[in-house]
């Protein structure tokens, strides 16, 4: 309860360390999905789908603790941006 929350209400994790955690989901998000983005939009990514798969998490009732889950929290939820964006604005070949 008495837990400091950092940026977006992940608890614990500092503005540098959401950029980074962010950028390297939104970027292996990208290398999972096919898809190849400038670093800036990776980071973007990758802290919507840190807020994404934290709030999916609690909604699933899994608790994400430590920096590990974290990480997989924001892929999982990057992966989830980066499909949903593919559906709705697919590619012509």
């Amino acid at each position: 309860m008495n837990t400091p929350l950092g940026i977006m209400g992940t608890p614990g994790m500092g503005f540098f360390g959401l950029i980074i955690v962010g950028g390297l989901a939104g970027w292996i998000a990208g290398m999972i999905l096919g898809t190849r983005h400038w670093i800036f939009t990776n980071i973007l990514i990758g802290i919507a789908g840190s807020w994404l798969g934290s709030s999916l998490a609690d909604v699933a009732g899994v608790a994400v603790r430590g920096s590990i889950a974290h990480f997989v929290a924001a892929l999982i939820g990057s992966c989830v941006i980066i499909y949903i964006w593919q559906m709705l604005h697919p590619r012509q070949a």
